[in-house]
């Protein structure tokens, strides 16, 4: 009776977000994968995320995403169903333009109970404007579209070069200010080529890095066999390692054997934090969860 009462409901009620909604106030009925939206530590920043967090920068770029093309509803839908399935991390960047999004998908939510981490561009093109303000400036701006106080994490985002610690010399030193001040908890890059994850390893100012990973060498920077050495480095250095692009930029999304294989995999690695995933459907983050959950399990049938 459970089943047929939910997907009754489920049929029946009107606009995406409300049935978003409605979909896991009728799932609280039964638990939802506790593994998969457990509290890990984020490498030694202090902060602990979910084991699954939601991204929001599918085809990022000008202030767009997969996820601000949705339509504001839609999207938001999307941000509550994850809040209420469990999910307590939340990826969002200047150069996607989700920020607004999940400041109001959150609202009234408890501050303390979630973790945000943004990213800021630093380069040319990305965004509609010129300019490139400083760390403290643009940190100020993210904190007044987020309507936070503090930020948990601020990245500089897609560093592609072996010398971005040189490069990005200035910023580093702005936000390293801004976590003394406890505006921001913790800094690092999203990392998109394995130079700059090799030099994230070896700078002390790097506290968490964004890396792309799957068993498939989809959407990454190179094989997973050139890359996971790398990211066990960034482990036991302690570095915060969130895995991005398990399901390859949705490459997988239709694919019940590659998102099973590519979760086992990079929960089997042992270095990577968290995983966010890019969940454009309800449906989808109870399907991820589901498949941490039968990892998680599998993993300790065989310890």
């Amino acid at each position: 009776m459970k089943m047929d009462r939910r997907q009754f409901l489920a049929a029946t009620i009107a606009g995406a977000s409300g049935l978003a909604l409605a979909r896991h106030t009728l799932f609280a009925e039964t638990a939802a994968p506790a593994g998969a939206f457990e509290l890990v530590p984020l490498g030694k920043t202090g902060i602990k995320v979910t084991r699954v967090g939601l991204g929001t920068g599918v085809r990022g770029g000008m202030r767009q995403s997969n996820m601000t093309r949705m339509g504001k509803e839609v999207a938001e839908g999307v941000m509550k169903a994850a809040y209420e399935c469990g999910v307590r991390f939340f990826d969002v960047a200047d150069m996607y333009g989700t920020h607004p999004l999940l400041a109001e998908a959150l609202k009234g939510k408890p501050r303390e109970e979630y973790v945000i981490s943004t990213k800021m561009w630093v380069d040319k093109g990305g965004l509609p404007e010129q300019e490139r303000p400083d760390a403290d400036v643009v940190v100020d701006r993210f904190r007044k579209e987020l309507n936070t106080d503090y930020l948990d994490m601020v990245l500089l985002h897609c560093r592609t070069k072996a010398t971005w610690p040189e490069d990005n010399k200035r910023q580093m030193e702005i936000l390293e200010k801004l976590k003394e001040k406890k505006i921001i908890r913790a800094h690092g890059i999203s990392a998109h080529s394995v130079e700059a994850l090799k030099a994230a390893a070896e700078s002390p100012w790097c506290d968490s890095v964004h890396a792309r990973i799957n068993p498939f060498g989809v959407k990454m920077d190179a094989a997973a066999d050139v890359v996971v050495p790398v990211l066990r480095l960034l482990h036991e250095r302690g570095k915060g390692v969130v895995g991005m692009k398990l399901i390859g930029e949705g490459t997988f999304r239709n694919d019940d054997a590659k998102r099973t294989e590519s979760v086992k995999f990079v929960m089997g690695l042992g270095c990577v934090d968290t995983m966010i995933v890019g969940f454009e459907k309800a449906d989808e983050i109870d399907d991820f969860a589901a498949r941490v959950q039968a990892a998680m399990k599998e993993a300790k049938a065989g310890a």
